[in-house]
This record gives structure tokens, sequence and C-alpha cells, in this order.
């Protein structure tokens, strides 16, 4: 038995030696690749830095101006209107004051609107925009439309795709927003970030708290 740990021992060893070894040659690579630069070079990749930079400020610029990085409520369907034409991504939360679960949506909304500045974050009032609600077939608040070049490409409804639970993280929005590809994340789209709670990819989600979730929104219909 001790005489077979050795052996791994000695084979695990040699794998890090190894991985070691392959790092060190890439960091020569990228010094001597540095060293070989000559100062015309250097300069060049010194402007295309701050080219970059200077877009990257006014891609920034230009969202703000259109109202990214807040999250704003909408006074009305022409309001509404305007955003989808004049922002690519657009995630909308439809709500109502009396139902309860909408104040935990505004909370991880306005987390998300910072964190994301490459699409607008708003919310209006359901019982306000009727037609709009009717046009998008909105039944539950409060329900998410998600909103890429002015089509509705998907709908976040109550919280059942978010563990069916109100203490889901903003991280856990922010991985179902991700999918339907109206916001740039980083992250792995097919593993929820809160993988007990969601359990399948897919986000269906079968729970005993089904029908106290279903009690705690409120139909648009009523």
């Amino acid at each position: 038995m001790a005489a077979q740990q050795e052996v791994v021992a000695n084979i695990i060893q040699q794998q890090v030696l190894k991985a070691a070894e392959i790092i060190e040659e890439r960091l020569d690579e990228e010094i001597k690749t540095l060293d070989d630069l000559k100062g015309d070079d250097i300069e060049k990749l010194r402007e295309k830095r701050l080219l970059q930079l200077k877009k990257e400020a006014k891609k920034r610029q230009e969202y703000l101006a259109k109202g990214h990085g807040e999250y704003n409520e909408l006074g009305d369907e022409k309001q509404f209107f305007d955003v989808v034409k004049k922002s690519s991504n657009v995630v909308i939360h439809f709500y109502r004051d009396c139902t309860p679960r909408c104040k935990i949506v505004d909370h991880h909304l306005k987390i998300l609107a910072k964190r994301h500045l490459e699409t607008r974050f708003c919310k209006i009032l359901a019982d306000r925009c009727l037609f709009l609600a009717e046009k998008l077939k909105i039944r539950v608040i409060p329900t998410l439309a998600l909103i890429k070049d002015s089509n509705a490409k998907d709908y976040i409804v109550g919280f059942t795709e978010l563990g069916n639970c109100d203490d889901f993280s903003t991280d856990m929005l922010e991985w179902r927003i991700a999918r339907s590809s109206v916001i740039d994340y980083e992250g792995d789209l097919l593993n929820a970030p809160d993988k007990k709670k969601v359990g399948k990819p897919d986000g269906n989600i079968h729970s005993k708290n089904s029908r106290n979730l279903r009690n705690s929104e409120s139909d648009l219909d009523d």
C-alpha cells in the first residue's frame, strides 16, 4: 500500500513539474516578445490601446445619455417604445405596487443596471400600460420582458426559474437574463450560480413552494 502511494506521489510531482516548465516556457516567450519590440512597436501598441480606451469612453457616454446605468421607471407606453427604439438591449419589469415580490426584483435590477451599462434597465406599472401588456402577453406580475433589437426575446415570469424562492441572489437573476443574450456575461451559461436551487440547466423547477409562489404573485387579468 505504501509503495503504491509513493508511486502516485511521484507521478503527481512529475506532472506538477511539467506544468511548471510549460508555464515558465510561455513566460519566457512573452518576455522575449516584449524584449524584441522596438520603440516604434511599443508606440504603436500604446496608440492602439489609447484608441481602444477612447472608443470605450465614447460608448460609455452614449449609454449614459440614453439612460443606461440607472434603473428608471417609465411613465407610459410611448416612453417604453422610445426606450426600445434607442437601446438594443432592454430589460423591463412589469410591476404592481400591491405585489410584494416586485420590490425584490427592484432591488436586484438596481444593482444589475450599474453592473451592465450595455443594457437599459427600467420598470413600468402594468395597470398603466394595458395595451402593451396585452401585446406582450403579460399575465403574471412580476414579469421581466427581455428585449433585443426591438423584439421581445424572452420573459422571466415570477420566480420559478430563479429557484422558486424570495432569497435568490443578484447573480442568479443576472445568469437568467444572460441566457437571453441581452447582457454581456462572462460566466457559465449552462450552470446557474445557485445550482442547489435550480437543479437543472434548463431552469425548470419543481418545488413544494410553487403554490405559495402563485399566491404571492398577481394575475394581470384580475
